[in-house]
């Protein structure tokens, strides 16, 4: 009995990861408003060009970055910049909230064009979310809500935006309908979507509603992902 139920469970878990690895190549139309208030439909997935799907794995390309000894072709390499500008952070930050990897952020992605109650956002300054992010994320950058006695319009339409209503008499907050939330910011050295997530729960905005993308855009482009930047 027991040994049916575990292969049951087996099975049914090997569908979910089948399903949810698909998400990387099927591609995902996400919804963006561009400047002129014009629907831009953009598919996000992992782009692979035709010309790295046949080259081996060596470890001294691997691990050293000698491309030229294995003839990596540009289209094929990724960067990795390495910075005193940030820490690495661990996979958890709170047990309530749930540190996703590439692929639950494209089922996040997928869920989210037809659920209006979830928000991908983008922490970092303007500049960088103008510069390139990913498709379907909003930007709040972290400092409105780290600093919100600063930057006060800017925080009551992000709790706006988020579910959050505000009492008019005392400033209270009420989380009642606030929505489920995934943060990112550049890297998973990058302080800032930590910084903001810190924040949302200094206000009490609820742990289970909030979700972490450690990887960042680092990581983001690092596994050929879509993002805004062409």
């Amino acid at each position: 009995m027991f040994y049916k139920y575990y292969m049951t469970v087996l099975l049914f878990s090997s569908l979910l990861l089948a399903q949810k690895i698909g998400f990387e190549y099927e591609g995902i139309p996400v919804e963006t408003i561009d400047a002129k208030g014009n629907s831009v439909y953009t598919i996000v997935k992992r782009d692979i060009p035709n010309v790295c799907e046949n080259i081996p794995v060596t470890n001294l390309m691997l691990w050293t970055g000698n491309y030229a000894h294995s003839k990596v072709p540009e289209a094929c390499k990724s960067t990795f910049v390495h910075t005193l500008g940030g820490h690495i952070y661990p996979m958890s930050i709170d047990e309530d909230i749930t540190t996703y990897g590439e692929l639950e952020v494209l089922a996040f992605i997928k869920q989210m064009q037809t659920d209006d109650s979830m928000i991908l956002i983008d922490v970092c300054r303007e500049e960088f979310y103008t510069y390139r992010t990913i498709p379907g994320a909003v930007n709040m950058p972290f400092n409105h809500f780290k600093e919100r006695t600063s930057f006060v319009f800017e925080f009551e339409q992000h709790m706006k935006d988020l579910g959050v209503s505000i009492d008019e008499e005392d400033d209270s907050l009420d989380f009642t309908h606030a929505k489920t939330i995934t943060l990112f910011c550049n890297g998973p050295w990058c302080s800032l979507s930590v910084t903001a997530i810190l924040a949302l729960l200094d206000i009490g905005y609820p742990a289970e509603k909030i979700n972490w993308y450690r990887g960042g855009m680092q990581e983001w482009l690092a596994a050929g992902l879509t993002s805004t930047r062409k």
